[in-house]
């Protein structure tokens, strides 16, 4: 019993039990804090939300207020100087290895908590035990892990401290704002590492979350999966969670004509669609028509054309921008279509603007798009006209 715990389970055995462990706890950091806490994407009944907190407590040590604060502070101040942990900022080698020590070094600013942290539990067991007796929970764990795994324990124990430091706050932190594609071109470096949600939860697909913040699910494209979110759809129908909010889904309505405050509407609240859907139906089109014409072999000139075309400005450094800019020199097709994008795309930084304006500025860029000549820019300022707001069905 000394020797495997009161469970006397093989190596083998173990291992899988400390995966299934560590699961639970990605689960609980995906679902409870982060799409319910930080973004209250949907409410979960107080039972689960208390079992999600004391797991956390016990294989963790986070404070809940803390997590969502910082996570909070992310958002608001993203890849600038005051992101709590950007790789743009930091670099990747300090935000993957060194996670942990940022969150640790932002948790201790009282300023943060107070910014962000607002309506996070504030009960009794939260303010007298688990933020109040961080080290005890991972303490107690460890005691757990040597009754259940015997020797094995010290080691499983070890993964259990590791895990969520390594993948949420060096992965996640890190390579999902470093390395991976992008459906979305969000104002930021966010990126999915994989279309498959699957080790951490879902949040791997990073960059949708970034276009769709306070959406409960994270896959977009028919070939993601999250599997947070099927956690999520389970706890729903044994009614132990409801949804809130999901990404929008715009629709084009054949024979819709009149660009009204319906199209207003879906045009700004969907409007990462609606730029992705112009970079795909215009900007790839005509990029590759002016510049490779019917020549076989131009797909790198290609490739990097759409890189400079399709990522945010503000994102690209000086040397990208005099590149940009001599590949528009060289056609003014190219030019309008990217004119007509960057147009299209202050309709919705107008903050202070009124609907009415707004209304103006759009039924004038579809106007003066299907006035352009260019057949891809016509085709797309057409079934602009007919957009609107699809339901998100839940699947």
């Amino acid at each position: 019993m000394l020797l495997n715990g009161v469970l006397d389970l093989s190596a083998f055995e173990t291992v899988i039990a400390i995966l299934i462990f560590t699961h639970i706890t990605i689960a609980a950091v995906t679902i409870f804090l982060h799409r319910n806490q930080a973004h209250r994407a949907l409410d979960l009944h107080p039972a689960v939300s208390h079992f999600f907190r004391f797991w956390l407590w016990l294989t963790t040590g986070m404070v809940t207020r803390e997590w969502v604060a910082i996570h909070r502070k992310h958002h608001a101040r993203c890849e600038g100087p005051e992101d709590p942990h950007s790789p743009q900022v930091y670099g990747i080698r300090k935000v993957l290895f060194e996670g942990s020590e940022l969150y640790r070094s932002a948790a201790r600013d009282p300023a943060i908590l107070e910014r962000f942290g607002h309506g996070t539990p504030d009960d009794w067991l939260e303010r007298r035990v688990y933020s109040r007796f961080t080290w005890q929970g991972v303490g107690a764990l460890l005691l757990i892990d040597l009754v259940l795994f015997g020797v094995n324990g010290i080691w499983a124990w070890a993964v259990q401290m590791l895990w969520i430091p390594f993948y949420a706050a060096g992965v996640i932190n890190g390579i999902g704002h470093y390395w991976g594609y992008r459906n979305f071109e969000s104002p930021d470096a966010s990126t999915n590492i994989s279309p498959i949600g699957l080790l951490i939860g879902g949040e791997e697909l990073h960059n949708n979350h970034h276009a769709f913040p306070s959406s409960a699910k994270f896959s977009v494209k028919p070939w993601e999966f999250d599997i947070g979110w099927l956690y999520i759809r389970i706890l729903s129908v044994l009614r132990l969670a409801r949804v809130k909010k999901l990404a929008p889904r715009p629709q084009v309505v054949e024979g819709k004509l009149v660009i009204d405050m319906d199209t207003l509407k879906a045009v700004i609240v969907s409007r990462m669609h609606v730029i992705a859907r112009y970079a795909q139906e215009v900007l790839k089109p005509v990029s590759k028509a002016e510049l490779c014409g019917s020549a076989p072999a131009c797909g790198r000139l290609y490739r990097r054309t759409q890189r400079l075309l399709i990522k945010d400005r503000s994102r690209l450094e000086p040397a990208a921008l005099d590149r940009l800019q001599g590949i528009l020199d060289q056609s003014q097709t190219l030019r309008t279509v990217y004119q007509y994008r960057e147009r299209l795309a202050e309709l919705w930084g107008r903050t202070a603007t009124s609907q009415e304006a707004l209304l103006k500025g759009l039924q004038d860029w579809c106007q003066q798009a299907e006035a352009s000549g260019i057949k891809a820019l016509q085709e797309f300022a057409r079934n602009l006209r007919g957009l609107t707001l699809g339901a998100q069905p839940l699947a």
